[in-house]
């Protein structure tokens, strides 16, 4: 489409009760980004209530009917989605616009690529729009979704505005506030609220058990401290409440922080004040409110409370206990059992899972072992997901491995045609396997002579624990029944005997691909050099998914490849890359720190190696830059290379800090060159074995990543100055 084309949605598909839009974009160095809005816009063009305005902090809107779905890795990158389920929109919403906003000063001129998809709910792209002339931007509206004579069109908009996200709020009725003292003033009111609320809270929550204290990691993500305002140790309750239960803190749009990144001043508590300035006295009259769209939310606490078990030897009861499974069908029938009935109690869980799959925001029901006929032999999916909104019924037949077990073309072929004649909408499997662009873990036959389109999606194990940690642990549920149901969720899960811990196996390809590298017999177009490749994809996704749950930030990989580009030829070129230099090599990037970490398993050598680039930014003399960053560093394990990054010729000195700490001068170019920044490096052994054992390859790449995020990335979070 081009700038300012409409289009109405029932022209392009008979499936777009729900659409899904993707908005991307890349950026040579792999770290731009932006924040993805939607506001929904009466009769007059304005938004008529706080849910009206959908950002990051306020991710549903609409009655359910706007979910954002966050980013999802591409073939060539990634990119933010959105869910729109139209036959749910309020019918006073009149037009949708979706919109991306830059930070800190940032432009969507130094983006590449930037582009709008819209697919329907089987996942069949209908539409592309390519934005151009947006140099210097830094809020942009992409598209719009807007209702004429009882249909939905979409109109490809490409307007910018240079005043950044609030310009673009207010123009829609957005209450934008930024008197600094009164935000304190309100901010104050709402914390002492939430301490009221949270000590509540804890008289009727039940203790949580210790058992969680000794698995959870502590070093990658997971505080120290509980944070203010959650109940006391020993008081008995496990769930704390961010945003009080009386009072919601008044949402607004994110004010600017000093390193660039949006910052919700609601939630992060007032700022001291200024020299010279006064604060503002607690009586003060207060200014109008800004639109809440902060909802009260529940989460549990970071640190375990103390058991009043004896001893260690005492088991906390479980409502999904995992000790006694036995066989891989017992582990898949407990599994799926566990994960529908959770979805279906727990909405916001079971709409998180959903919503990127065409299911509309209504109530839903899930069921288990369902008999349907499929012609002399009847069929047994694992389970069923059913949700009803306004009469409609959408319906998803589930297939579930567990263990590592693959999944059998025949028996998706089989659902797929029983979803086909039955009206059904979708068929979802779920294993332990990540699904890549352009390698389909199942290949099925699809009858286009059927009027009625069946959609075939994926979930991996690992995206379903992910869900379930960013609501528990950083995103909040509805009350704490849930915030309890999606803990014993995530300890059942993550049970050695569940079946259920992500993607395991590097594939029967790693060993001879490993003994021809050693061996140097391996050769370029090989193809089991190919499938290694893959699999080092489905494994560096899993480390993100793993890593952001910990974290409760964007974790995604890095892809410098041009949009569009095929992802089959790009994985074989990986291929040749590997069969030459014998590396696997990968990058990822984590919202809110500089540069990308970089991650390489060197098969000739047996080492793995994670790093980052630490830009040398600011005034100052060489040396000062030097002690600096020895200084933000003196947690750091005494074995981390440092090498210096110097203009116009790559590295520079380089040594380990143990060696610089008492002489940082040993850094610095002899020649007096311009230091552009510094390389952070660990090294350690790579695991052999190509599954996820103690000794394993998979392990090893885990335990790498968490400690150099814990013990380097943690302590250089900003740009060294």
């Amino acid at each position: 489409m081009v700038k300012g084309a409409n289009v109405g949605l029932s022209a392009l598909s008979e499936n777009v009760g729900a659409v899904v839009v993707g908005l991307g974009w890349s950026s040579a160095t792999g770290e731009g980004d932006a924040d993805v809005s939607v506001l929904l816009l009466d009769a007059d063009g304005k938004v008529s209530s706080d849910a009206d305005f959908c950002f990051y902090n306020n991710p549903v809107a609409g009655d359910g009917s706007v979910h954002l779905l966050g980013k999802t890795p591409t073939a060539d990158g990634s990119e933010d989605r959105i869910s729109f389920d139209l036959d749910a929109v309020p019918p006073e919403v009149d037009k949708v616009v979706v919109a991306a906003s830059r930070y800190g000063g940032a432009r969507f001129g130094e983006l590449d690529d930037l582009r709008l998809t819209l697919a329907d709910s089987t996942g069949d792209a209908l539409a592309r729009f390519a934005v151009h002339d947006v140099e210097e931007v830094s809020a942009l509206i992409f598209g719009e979704l807007y209702r004429r004579a009882g249909e939905w069109k979409f109109r490809a908009v490409g307007q910018g505005y240079a005043s950044g996200l609030a310009g673009l709020a207010t123009d829609y009725g957005v209450d934008i506030d930024d008197d600094a003292e009164t935000a304190d003033a309100e901010t104050a009111v709402a914390q002492a609220a939430m301490a009221e609320a949270a000590d509540g809270l804890a008289a009727s929550a039940r203790t949580a058990g210790a058992e969680r204290a000794g698995t959870e990691r502590t070093g990658t993500g997971q505080v120290g401290a509980e944070p203010e305002g959650s109940a006391p140790e020993g008081s008995g309750p496990d769930v704390e409440v961010p945003g009080g239960t009386s009072t919601a803190p008044s949402a607004r749009v994110p004010a600017q922080s000093r390193d660039g990144h949006a910052v919700d001043r609601a939630a992060t508590g007032p700022e001291p004040a200024k020299s010279g300035t006064a604060a503002a006295p607690a009586d003060a009259p207060k200014s109008a409110r800004r639109p809440r769209t902060a909802k009260k939310k529940v989460t549990l606490p970071r640190t375990a409370k103390k058991s009043l078990a004896d001893n260690d030897t005492w088991r906390t009861a479980r409502l999904f206990p995992g000790s006694a499974l036995k066989s891989d069908r017992e582990r898949e029938t407990r599994a799926t059992s566990v994960v529908l009935s959770v979805m279906a109690q727990v909405p916001e869980f079971g709409r998180r899972l959903t919503a990127a799959f065409g299911a509309p925001a209504g109530r839903m029901e899930t069921f288990t072992e369902v008999t349907l006929p499929h012609g002399e032999s009847p069929r047994r999916p694992d389970g069923v997901i059913r949700v009803e909104r306004a009469g409609k019924l959408w319906t998803a037949l589930v297939e579930t491995k567990t263990n590592g077990n693959a999944l059998k073309p025949d028996q998706v072929q089989a659902y797929m045609d029983i979803a086909a004649r039955r009206g059904y909408e979708a068929v979802i499997t779920l294993s332990n396997d990540v699904a890549l662009e352009g390698s389909p873990l199942v290949d099925v036959r699809i009858d286009r002579r059927r009027k009625h389109k069946v959609a075939l999606w994926h979930l991996s194990w690992a995206e379903v624990v992910h869900q379930a940690q960013m609501l528990i642990r950083h995103e909040g549920v509805g009350d704490a029944a849930h915030a309890w149901l999606l803990q014993e969720l995530l300890h059942y899960l993550q049970h050695e005997n569940s079946g259920c811990h992500g993607f395991q196996n590097m594939g029967a390809a790693w060993v001879p691909v490993r003994r021809g590298i050693d061996e140097e017999t391996l050769c370029q177009g090989d193809a089991r050099a190919l499938e290694v490749i893959e699999n080092w994809e489905r494994l560096v996704r899993q480390v993100c998914l793993r890593l952001g749950g910990e974290l409760g930030q964007k974790v995604l990989p890095v892809q410098r490849v041009r949009r569009g580009a095929d992802p089959g030829a790009r994985r074989t070129e990986l291929a040749d890359h590997l069969c030459e230099q014998g590396r696997l090599n990968a990058e990822i990037r984590i919202e809110g720190t500089p540069g990308v970490l970089g991650i390489t398993a060197d098969l000739r050598t047996g080492k793995l190696r994670t790093s980052i680039e630490v830009p040398a930014e600011g005034a100052g003399y060489p040396l000062a830059r030097a002690k600096r960053l020895v200084r933000r560093l003196s947690d750091a394990p005494a074995d981390l290379h440092i090498e210096t990054l110097v203009d116009g010729r790559g590295t520079g000195p380089r040594g380990t800090l143990e060696r610089l700490r008492p002489e940082p001068a040993d850094i610095l170019p002899k020649d007096g060159a311009q230091i552009t920044g510094f390389r952070l490096s660990l090294f350690k052994g790579m695991g052999a074995g190509r599954g996820s054992a103690e000794t394993g390859f998979i392990r090893s790449v885990d335990d790498a990543v968490d400690r150099f995020h814990a013990q380097v990335v943690a302590h250089v979070d900003a740009p060294v100055v």
